[in-house]
């Protein structure tokens, strides 16, 4: 694997690292994003989730089943996007663009995760 491949995949498994350690150490208001949805158990579920993406993201880092990572996290980050980030139904046009943002910043990651996943796949 290329110098470039490496930090690519370093890159992009950051942000999974950092933010799923952060919800899972304190899921604060993806509780309820979660309860509104009626995920059950929605403080553990948040809890699981973030985990999720910490070992999808340090497995893409480390270079570990990087398929299995990436599709891993591109599926957490569904229930995420949707949870947290639903614009179509915020009616503040602040937060619908906050969260229009986000919903658009999860899909350039899902595009970056099919990269490995089809990258890993010729190799």
């Amino acid at each position: 694997m290329s110098i470039g491949s490496r930090l690519a995949d370093t890159l992009l498994g950051m942000p999974f690292v950092i933010l799923g350690y952060e919800a899972a150490k304190e899921p604060g208001g993806r509780v309820a994003a979660a309860e509104k949805l009626g995920v059950p158990s929605p403080e553990l579920a948040v809890k699981v989730n973030g985990a999720a993406m910490v070992l999808g993201g340090a497995a893409l880092i480390a270079g570990v089943y990087p398929r299995a990572a990436a599709t891993g996290l591109a599926a957490a980050l569904v229930p995420t996007t949707v949870a947290g980030h639903a614009y179509w139904n915020d009616t503040d046009p602040v937060a619908r663009n906050a969260n229009r943002i986000q919903v658009l910043k999860n899909t350039a990651l899902v595009g970056g995760l099919l990269g490995v996943i089809f990258a890993h796949s010729r190799s």
